[in-house]
């Protein structure tokens, strides 16, 4: 990257609602500060004059129930910044806990993207687990520096989850979280810089990982947009929303207490409403105030949501606090500075006593609007009102330290003064979008001067090798070409007699130099590409020219000696015959009956610094490669190399080693006699179960997507169970 061209930097925040203008926050779980930060993050990045280009890669959503902003595919949000909505998975809307099925195509259709536009970015910065994922996939395939902010993260749920006496099955149905924290594990594994926001994140969160490298770690506090937050003025108007309070109160001017979260239990609004009621002093003193998000019948609200709202009702109901609580059903996003000063004005002040707070944008609004803020001591707050000193920390569990924080903020009025000075003062200091986005590019800048980058994919070039090829063929070889002698005599006849542009290719766990004798042996015609041991290999061409580009690709931290020093340990595991290994294939049988189970494996590897990919198949093998490795991501890698698109490639195959080429943008084939572990793929919309075995199953599956003809691309409706 030259300083005359500029940066091209990648955001990626995947789920929620995200457009430039009207953001709806507090919609739901999904749609909250994260969406305002990496919107406000684009846009502080475009104003620099060494940055080219952002790019905020989220997820297209084509749904009747939300606006169509969401649908458009490209959305200028500044002179150099965009919103880029990649589809992938259903059109319709989904939490980001229904997303994980569909990472894999995100990252086909994001690399189908840079190729289309010829524009690779010099660098990626996933936000959230999801985007850790699929950003750091992108990072490996296009060999460029990944940057991480968890936000919030996996562990820290699970165990809160655990200690409130949810069941894992609960758990995992609902949040997906063993899914997540591998998600977060491989997106500490491969980001070369973690930006977090606070101390506490890196003391208490990420340390709590495998992956974590304190090295890598980077304290940047979050810039904010305050330009619509101010201390109020006589010139102000009364809005909507605080005549709508007053309408509640029977002492309207009195101080307020106002605490402003979406219905979520760990939001703690239920302990808030505990403590007011059982406070005749604070009640005295003060009115509540309840903004809740927005709602029009309660029925119709998510069950958690629901849940939390009737709970909030109900004690307002049993501590009798009609006339003092004020709960609002609906409130503009316009609104809500002028809440804000209004606390100001009645000189009250602003709570968060939320279990946990990752950040704590609201904080930083009230500092700007001159109210002080009573905070939770986890999280976030401990370092904003450490740089503000603009009001008390309190456990959010503990309703006599909430009582008498707020008691101490609204009748002391020296003390009320000097918080609400010290916010307005010293918000801007530490919080502004200049001072964030100058350290955040000194880091990447970093980054980018020390990052090794592996060997880029051909961009743009057409190869000697493949130059007539518009489709390709790819199958597994045991069980899938073979195993019906006369079905694959019949297969390897069409496609001796397909058009010139029909290319075929061989993908196989099998060692390159068995595959030679296999080939010969059973007359199997020669490839255009050659993929073997399980995707660690690549061939192309007549002379099987060897690709060095991938091997060097995925060299990346393989070390095989340690990798058998700790897997000789485990129970129930013993190496394959020395045939079976290759120099980026260690190869085993197994025992699950004797050994640990698969996830088990993969984390004591993890715990002894070990980076691999670990495949299962037959629920006989175990097949261990380097962490860039794989028939998927071989596939990908020649796909964006020979410029041919995933959905002009058809590969078939039988079993799990199958499963990271099958799942994905290409058109996928399981033969009739499949292993089990592939049956989670019939949900996607692009991999075809058919009836016949072996090679007439490919065969079948040739004519079912009519991909010697015109290629009949599947609808991509998915069918599943989310509702």
């Amino acid at each position: 990257m030259s300083k005359k061209k500029g940066l091209h930097i990648a955001l990626v925040s995947l789920h929620g609602l995200i457009r430039g203008e009207n953001l709806e926050l507090g919609r739901d779980e999904d749609t909250g500060g994260q969406t305002r930060y990496v919107v406000e993050l684009a846009r502080a990045l475009a104003e620099r004059p060494d940055v080219r280009r952002v790019d905020l890669i989220t997820r297209q959503v084509v749904d009747d129930r939300i606006s169509k902003d969401y649908a458009q595919l490209e959305e200028k949000i500044a002179d150099k910044a965009y919103i880029v909505r990649i589809p992938f998975g259903p059109k319709r809307y989904l939490s980001k806990s229904k997303l994980w099925p569909y990472m894999e195509m995100f990252v086909d259709q994001c690399l189908n993207y840079f190729k289309k536009n010829r524009r690779v970015p010099d660098i990626i910065h996933g936000h959230y687990a999801d985007a850790g994922y699929g950003g750091g996939q992108l990072s490996r395939l296009l060999g460029i520096p990944f940057v991480f902010t968890g936000h919030s993260l996996g562990r820290i749920k699970r165990e809160r989850l655990e200690a409130s006496g949810a069941s894992l099955e609960k758990m995992e149905k609902q949040y997906c979280l063993s899914q997540r924290i591998e998600a977060e594990e491989y997106a500490l594994e491969t980001c070369s810089l973690i930006c977090t926001s606070t101390h506490q994140e890196v003391r208490e969160q990420y340390e709590r990982y495998e992956h974590y490298v304190p090295e890598r770690m980077e304290v940047i506090p979050p810039g904010v947009d305050l330009s619509s937050f101010r201390p109020p003025s006589e010139e102000d108007q009364e809005s909507d929303l605080e005549k709508d309070v007053k309408s509640f109160l029977q002492e309207p001017d009195k101080p307020m207490i106002v605490a402003m979260a979406r219905p979520d239990e760990r939001k703690n609004l239920e302990m808030l409403v505990r403590t007011y009621g059982e406070s005749p002093q604070l009640q005295r003193a003060a009115n509540l105030v309840l903004i809740m998000g927005n709602r029009d019948d309660l029925r119709d609200m998510p069950s958690g949501q629901r849940k939390v709202i009737t709970n909030v009702l109900t004690l307002i109901d049993i501590y009798d606090l009609y006339g003092k609580v004020a709960y609002p059903k609906h409130h503009k996003s316009s609104d809500v500075p002028c809440l804000y000063r209004a606390i100001t004005r009645s000189r009250g002040v602003f709570v968060n006593a939320a279990m946990t707070e990752p950040f704590g944008l609201t904080l930083l609004e009230a500092a700007a609007s001159g109210a002080p803020i009573v905070a939770t001591n986890d999280g976030g707050p401990s370092d904003i009102i450490s740089n503000c000193q603009n009001g008390a920390l309190v456990d959010p569990f503990d309703p006599k330290a909430i009582e008498k924080a707020l008691m101490h903020a609204i009748l002391e009025p020296d003390q009320w003064n000097e918080w609400s000075r010290n916010g307005l003062e010293n918000v801007y200091t530490h919080y502004s979008w200049e001072r964030h986005v100058e350290r955040y590019l000194r880091d990447i800048n970093e980054v980018l001067q020390n990052f090794d980058h592996a060997p880029k994919f051909a961009h743009g070039r057409k190869s000697r090798w493949l130059p007539d090829i518009d489709r390709l063929i790819i199958s597994d070889i045991d069980n899938t070409l073979t195993g019906d002698d006369q079905g694959m005599k019949e297969f390897f006849e069409l496609i001796t007699h397909a058009e010139e542009h029909v290319g075929f290719g061989i993908a196989t766990g099998r060692r390159y130099e068995d595959v030679l004798e296999l080939m010969e042996e059973m007359g199997i015609p020669h490839p255009e590409v050659l993929i073997t041991s399980v995707g660690t290999e690549i061939y192309y061409g007549k002379n099987f020219t060897r690709d060095k580009s991938w091997e060097k690709h995925i060299q990346f931290r393989w070390e095989p000696e340690k990798i058998r020093e700790v897997m000789d340990s485990i129970e129930g595991v013993y190496p394959q015959e020395e045939e079976q290994q290759s120099t980026y294939k260690i190869s085993y049988g197994i025992d699950f009956r004797k050994s640990p189970s698969l996830p088990r494996i993969r984390r004591i590897l993890r715990e002894h610094g070990i980076r691999v990919n670990v495949i299962a198949s037959l629920n006989m093998f175990l097949d261990i490669i380097p962490t860039r490795a794989g028939a998927g991501n071989a596939i990908r890698h020649l796909s964006y190399k020979w410029d041919l698109p995933l959905e002009h490639i058809l590969v078939a195959g039988d079993s799990g080693n199958d499963e990271g080429m099958l799942a994905g943008n290409t058109l996928g084939v399981v033969v009739g006699n499949y292993s089990r572990e592939l049956e989670r793929l019939r949900k996607y919309p692009r991999v075809y179960f058919a009836q016949a075995e072996h090679a007439r199953g490919i065969t079948e599956g040739i004519e079912y997507y009519d991909f010697l003809g015109t290629i009949n691309i599947p609808n991509e409706k998915v069918t599943d169970s989310d509702g």
